[in-house]
């Protein structure tokens, strides 16, 4: 393995990071008739990947629902409204979920940064050969 490889996994996993932080997003002002079908927010795992006791990056391990509890809210006029006239929301907090998209963003850039910075080097070692 390889700095490359390092970043390119560090991103596929920061990229999965932000396709559920979107999906979250996406999901977070609707709305349903019972507790067990409101959406909750999603959150992956990681786990550290060792490759050699001197490199170790980081995978996907599982995408798990968040504690975030749905509300209820009275809404009786709602067509997805219970006999007692609830409805409930989904258990996404929006703050904390802009919070993960710029932290995610940041880090991903931050790889990108990586892999421009070796590859430079790399650029710059072949340019001294000659």
């Amino acid at each position: 393995m390889n700095i490359f490889d390092v970043a390119g996994r560090a991103m596929a996993a920061q990229l999965t990071r932000l396709n559920t932080t979107a999906s979250n997003m996406a999901n977070a002002r609707s709305v349903a008739s019972s507790e067990a079908e409101a959406f909750r927010a999603l959150k992956p795992v990681f786990r550290t990947h060792v490759d050699s006791p001197d490199m170790a990056t980081v995978d996907v391990e599982r995408i798990v629902q968040s504690d975030t509890q749905p509300k209820k809210r009275h809404d009786p006029a709602h067509p997805m409204a219970d006999a007692d006239g609830y409805v409930w929301e989904a258990g996404v907090d929006e703050a904390t979920e802009m919070v993960e998209m710029i932290e995610t963003a940041r880090q991903y850039q931050n790889n990108v940064q990586v892999l421009q910075t070796a590859k430079s080097l790399i650029l710059e070692t072949v340019r001294m050969g000659k």
